[in-house]
């Protein structure tokens, strides 16, 4: 909830040594107009508030008292995995998908607004240029007109991909929201509750979710479908279909991505680039690289991909199933089980951590991926519970530290060559826990927990702010 402060412009204006008469006759308006402000019997209008923000040379935000409630706590438990899995734009679910639909839910809710405006906080704000998170805000708000603030300055934040959206009725506020992008197109209205409804996991621990189904022998994903709608099998199929057109529409796609970095597509020739005498393991890696190159380069293109668990990582786990089915004939029924399966692995990582890059860095995005599809692909090879576990946790522990640092907030460089890097280091891992899962020491839950401890501690220079590391380099 928002609070105009009207003792505010008395402040300023006194401390600029102004009188009522000079700062009205700045505004083109009366200084007894003025005089109603700063005794509260009116309000500025959203043009005279804009005025006032340049005249005294402060934000908009200034002249309003937050009274914010903290991010709900998620009870025990875990939600569906399609609010993991979402069809959906690039290049960023925390940056594009989770705005706009943010942006969409408040336009709904306000109907009768003639102007919007929204303030992006954090990542949002020094990031939010190159990854398009400005255009996607004024195509959802069109055909209403939309001020949009970049804020660089706040610091004291619940998330980092903060924004506070407001609405206007006749020059004057109507409703305000503060919204939290917290990674994967998911959004966070403060203040609302999380609905026990949504919660459809009771248990929350790989351990707990290990043990019940070594107690029921069934696999990951049976468990999973134990709780999911009876829809869900059908909506997987849709995930699938998505991840397989975003692949193929990448390897016949050419040209060079936009944002001004120049960097060529390269799915294509890395597919067609064949060598006469080409090792079957050359031959893996070129086309596992090709299709998460396929998939990363639709995405930083603004194309349709699947968050998995994030638009900037979507091209490791299709690229590694997608090699596995053409290689081996895996059905699309068994493909759909390990993706289950690389769900409940990822909605682990999200509940427990985070899969946002701007609050724990890369390692939430790219690691979790990884994890994800050494799981889908030690369940595609029938491997047992414990071995998906070892493969998932290796994937995560040699992720641990791993730097957002996108070159002009692009997810373009290093962002492409780290989804076909992850997807290699999926099948590596998976392969390690094969041979050596009866000697691990480290539990999925514990590489979680320090994740979440290391993603903490980074500095946040190196979090989506494009401020350090490969940020810094001028192309």
């Amino acid at each position: 909830m928002y609070e105009f402060k009207k003792e505010i412009i008395k402040e300023l204006r006194i401390k600029s040594g102004m009188s009522q008469r000079e700062l009205g006759n700045r505004l083109g308006i009366s200084d007894r107009a003025v005089s109603k402000w700063e005794t509260g019997l009116s309000l500025p209008t959203s043009a005279n508030l804009i005025r006032l923000s340049n005249i005294f040379d402060i934000p908009t935000k200034y002249f309003f008292t937050a009274h914010h409630c903290p991010i709900p706590q998620i009870p025990h438990g875990m939600e569906s995995l399609t609010e993991l899995y979402k069809i959906g734009r690039g290049p960023s679910s925390s940056h594009t998908i989770g705005p706009e639909k943010a942006c969409l839910e408040f336009k709904a809710k306000n109907p009768q607004a003639d102007l919007f405006k929204v303030i992006l906080y954090g990542s949002l704000a020094k990031t939010g240029k190159g990854h398009g998170t400005d255009v996607v805000i004024l195509k959802t708000f069109h055909p209403i007109p939309c001020d949009i603030e970049f804020d660089y300055s706040e610091k004291h934040l619940s998330h980092p991909n903060t924004m506070d959206i407001i609405a206007f009725k006749n020059k004057s506020v109507s409703d305000t929201a503060r919204v939290l992008s917290i990674g994967g197109g998911k959004v966070v209205f403060e203040g609302d509750k999380a609905p026990n409804s949504a919660l459809l996991y009771d248990l929350s621990a790989f351990s707990e979710i290990s043990d019940y189904c070594t107690s029921k022998n069934i696999r990951l994903w049976q468990y999973a479908l134990e709780r999911e709608s009876d829809s869900f099998p059908e909506y997987m199929k849709g995930i699938w279909d998505a991840m397989k057109d975003s692949i193929r529409r990448g390897l016949n796609d050419e040209g060079i991505l936009p944002g001004g970095l120049n960097v060529a597509k390269k799915a294509k020739s890395l597919f067609n680039s064949q060598h006469i005498d080409e090792s079957a393991e050359t031959r893996e890696n070129r086309m596992v690289c090709s299709f998460a190159f396929a998939v990363s380069e639709q995405n930083a293109s603004g194309e349709k991909i699947v968050t998995a668990p994030t638009c900037g990582a979507s091209g490791v786990l299709p690229a590694v199933l997608y090699y596995q089915q053409q290689k081996h004939g895996f059905s699309d029924n068994q493909i759909i089980q390990a993706l289950i399966t690389a769900g409940l692995i990822g909605n682990l990582i999200k509940t427990n951590a985070s899969i946002s890059g701007a609050e724990c860095g890369c390692q939430a995005e790219i690691g979790s991926a990884c994890a994800m599809a050494a799981a889908a692909l030690a369940e595609l090879f029938s491997l047992n519970i414990d071995k998906i576990e070892y493969a998932a946790e290796i994937a995560i522990e040699h992720h641990l530290g791993l730097t957002c640092d996108p070159i002009c907030g692009l997810v373009q460089i290093p962002c492409i060559e780290r989804n076909a890097v992850a997807a290699m280091r999926a099948i590596n891992a998976v392969n390690l826990a094969s041979f050596l899962w009866n000697t691990r020491k480290i539990s999925f839950d514990r590489v979680v927990e320090a994740m979440k401890e290391t993603g903490h501690d980074l500095s946040p220079s190196y979090k989506e702010t494009a401020e350090a590391g490969l940020a810094k380099i001028k192309l």
